[in-house]
């Protein structure tokens, strides 16, 4: 690779110079920036960022860590969190837990050996070893999506009790009393809450609690959803509705409803969550609870930069709740 001092050679200047025209430039003259840019080009010099980071002992990258980068609720979360940080001119690493506290953990090794400047992290461990780890490495990091229970720092979610309590109360106000949740993996804090939130709107509503039947999954994707969706119609009595955990889920179940030759919302209504561009867009345009995404990895982002400009910003750790919003489709609404 070509290095600063092979460009101090070609351009006949010290080495100094030449880290001056790059970091600098009001300090060298033009025809000595005009030499050395024009030596910069013809060689293809790029700076090392991490030399770079290492003397100045700041990194420019924050991380992003997320349960699944296949759902496109957290790629919206990625945009609001980049735009955040390329406002502030630092760039963002996104990585993929898949759901998995092993990788998990993999990742934020990961980040603490590259000295990234802080962390973005919708967190799947639920014993809370790794956060309880990576807080040895005094490296901010900012939970979004959810909050962990005895977590002291930052926080960007949503009221996922209330979201699961609009869910539920939308499918029983359409003359439902016998639903089904596909939850996904139970250990999850969103998946707990978006349940919890159901159960609250079925005893509003004089029901029991074993008027919600529960359809656990291993994912939180379409193929997921899609088995639930088998097990459920194979049931010799079946709830007339499903509330589904995200959107990808609820997709799923529209897809094993299709398969099966029945109607939605007719033999089976369907509600999703989340409220991504797919939803809209389905066969049978799907009822969902939207989480503002983008805003919420902004938020998050804002947070953590905040965070690690240290005692000029006065920062102190905040729990920020966004409230969902219900957005009613053709997936719950029967014809007139």
């Amino acid at each position: 690779m070509v290095g600063i001092k092979d460009v101090a050679r070609q351009a006949g200047v010290s080495v100094g110079t030449v880290s001056n025209v790059i970091n600098r430039p009001e300090m060298v003259s033009e025809e000595t920036r005009h030499r050395v840019r024009s030596v910069i080009e013809r060689l293809g010099y790029v700076r090392s960022e991490s030399a770079r980071q290492l003397r100045a002992g700041r990194s420019r990258i924050i991380a992003l860590l997320v349960l699944d980068m296949g759902n496109p609720f957290f790629v919206d979360v990625a945009r609001g969190a980049e735009r955040a940080a390329r406002a502030a001119g630092l760039g963002v690493m996104v990585c993929n837990s898949a759901q998995s506290s092993a990788e998990e953990a993999d990742y934020l090794g990961l980040f603490a050996e590259q000295r990234v400047r802080g962390v973005l992290l919708s967190p799947t461990d639920a014993t809370g070893r790794n956060l309880t780890a990576f807080r040895r490495h005094r490296i901010p990091f900012v939970l979004v999506d959810r909050v962990a229970e005895g977590a002291a720092e930052c926080s960007v979610s949503v009221n996922d009790v209330r979201g699961g309590e609009l869910a539920a109360a939308h499918l029983l106000a359409a003359g439902h009393r016998s639903l089904a949740y596909v939850s996904g993996p139970p250990h999850l804090l969103q998946v707990r809450d978006r349940r919890a939130g159901a159960l609250r709107a079925l005893a509003a509503a004089g029901l029991p609690a074993d008027a919600l039947l529960d359809l656990p999954t291993e994912r939180l994707d379409v193929a997921a959803g899609r088995d639930a969706g088998a097990r459920l119609l194979g049931r010799a009595e079946r709830p007339t509705a499903v509330f589904c955990a995200n959107d990808l889920l609820a997709l799923g179940v529209l897809q094993a409803v299709f398969a099966a030759g029945l109607s939605i919302p007719r033999d089976l209504a369907i509600i999703g969550y989340d409220d991504i561009e797919f939803a809209a867009a389905a066969a049978v345009p799907l009822t969902s609870v939207r989480q503002p995404a983008v805003r919420m990895g902004a938020l998050a982002a804002g947070l953590l930069l905040e965070e690690t400009d240290g005692e000029a910003s006065g920062h102190f750790h905040q729990r920020v709740v966004l409230e969902p919003e219900l957005v009613v489709r053709d997936s719950t609404l029967m014809p007139r």
